[in-house]
């Protein structure tokens, strides 16, 4: 049968897996491969496994469990091995990398930052301070070329969102990196322009929060903060 992966972890890492079950129909039982002082988090792969609510669950479970007692390598979703000897195997060959992440992430925790501004706040922002998207603004009412206006109004506000966007992310990130230890964005869904994740030490946690309140205080009710965490450290692995 082959192997679903959880996580990897230190050889002496507290393992308090008794009562979960993981991934599958009828929740896989749990169990550990120890080798070249790391031990994997398994179970069994179920036929046809997809990511349904039911085991996304069970997987983010079984590392929110592993997270408070120390580093976790957190493995995504799906990662299936042949067996437990190729698990084991890859423990071997792979043990420097996995030793080195794990003592980059030791102490650490992930926090998830996505941001979005009210629309209409940026547009009027746009409109007030350019005078070209003022003056085709006016002329897509009243001009005999209003469609024209229209479109080139239409390119000048979306070079401004992107422009204004891009340069008020890079200043959220810039106030809060002396909070954490490292960054790493992402492709931000829509409607946020912002999706960053920090890696934050763990004595820091609260101080790290308290500094993404105060950025949004500053920012006013036109920015939605949404943070998320502690959470397993995929962005860091």
């Amino acid at each position: 049968m082959s192997t679903y992966v959880y996580a990897i972890t230190p050889a002496e890492h507290p393992l308090p897996l008794d009562d979960l079950h993981g991934v599958g129909p009828e929740g896989s039982d749990l169990r550990v491969i120890r080798a070249a002082g790391l031990a994997a988090v398994v179970s069994t792969a179920p036929e046809g496994l997809r990511a349904k609510r039911r085991d996304l669950a069970a997987h983010d479970v079984v590392l929110q469990r592993l997270m408070p007692d120390g580093a976790v390598l957190p493995l995504q979703f799906g990662l299936v091995g042949p067996d437990d000897d190729a698990v084991a195997a890859a423990l071997v060959e792979n043990q420097d990398s996995y030793r080195e992440r794990l003592a980059a992430l030791d102490g650490r925790l992930e926090y998830n930052l996505k941001v979005a501004r009210d629309e209409d706040d940026l547009l009027r922002e746009i409109l007030t301070g350019s005078a070209e998207a003022r003056r085709l603004n006016e002329d897509s009412r009243s001009s005999t070329d209003a469609q024209g206006a229209k479109v080139r109004l239409g390119e000048l506000v979306a070079q401004e969102i992107q422009e204004r966007q891009r340069r008020t992310a890079a200043e959220i990130v810039g106030a809060l990196a002396p909070t954490a230890v490292d960054s790493a964005s992402a492709q931000a869904p829509e409607p946020h322009f912002l999706n960053v994740s920090f890696l934050v030490e763990r004595d820091e946690a609260a101080s790290f929060s308290q500094a993404v309140h105060e950025d949004a205080e500053s920012r006013g009710d036109a920015y939605i903060y949404h943070l998320h965490g502690p959470l397993p450290a995929y962005s860091f692995v």
